[in-house]
């Protein structure tokens, strides 16, 4: 309802058929056909500059092609109208596709400030920690993760598996096996076929 309220706020009457545009460009999206996605929301882009939900389907479309730059721009349009972090994480990472490392430690502390939720903010840790890996900095990348690691959960979040998992993968590329192995393992522990888990701790022994 609110998106119907937010195109009809900016297209008046023309809203009906802009609306089915965007719920066609959903759809296409929901099923993994970006490209289709991508090429309904452009002109709808277009002659809805102004629209927060089209700006922020038409970013995850691009960031899904990993068309990086462009999903940047879309998504952080989306930021400006919506005033919303809730796609900080993915436009993080897409500055990190792009070796924009300012600009994600910038986006990093708005969502540290906001403090949204523990998912989303687990989702912005783990690309603030990649980000300082992709720069040499795992040690503090690890220490970035392990901070909210945490001991073990009776029923684990699928961002504490993210969160695990990552760290371990950290741990793993810093030498430090043991505790790569036993992140892994917690992850495991709690969802076997998350990811390549298996495989990662086959390769460890």
């Amino acid at each position: 309802m609110e998106v119907r309220a937010e195109i009809q706020r900016l297209a008046g009457a023309r809203a009906e058929p802009l609306h089915r545009r965007l719920i066609d460009a959903a759809d296409a999206f929901a099923h993994d056909r970006v490209r289709d996605a991508i090429r309904i929301l452009r002109p709808l882009r277009d002659e809805l500059p102004d629209a927060a939900s089209v700006r922020e389907l038409l970013g995850l479309a691009l960031y899904r092609a990993g068309r990086y730059g462009p999903a940047a721009k879309e998504l952080q349009a989306f930021d400006d109208l919506s005033g919303s972090v809730e796609q900080h994480p993915v436009l993080m990472d897409c500055h990190r596709a792009l070796g924009h490392y300012a600009e994600v430690e910038r986006l990093w502390a708005e969502l540290g400030e906001v403090s949204p939720g523990p998912e989303l903010v687990a989702e912005g840790r783990i690309v603030a920690a990649g980000a300082l890996a992709d720069q040499g900095r795992v040690a503090e990348a690890i220490r970035m993760l392990d901070r909210r690691a945490g001991a073990e959960v009776r029923r684990a979040k699928e961002h504490h598996l993210r969160l695990w998992y990552a760290l371990a993968d950290l741990e793993e590329r810093a030498g430090n096996l043991p505790r790569a192995r036993l992140l892994f393992e917690r992850v495991r522990a709690h969802a076997p076929d998350f990811a390549d888990v298996a495989e990662r701790l086959a390769a460890l022994g």
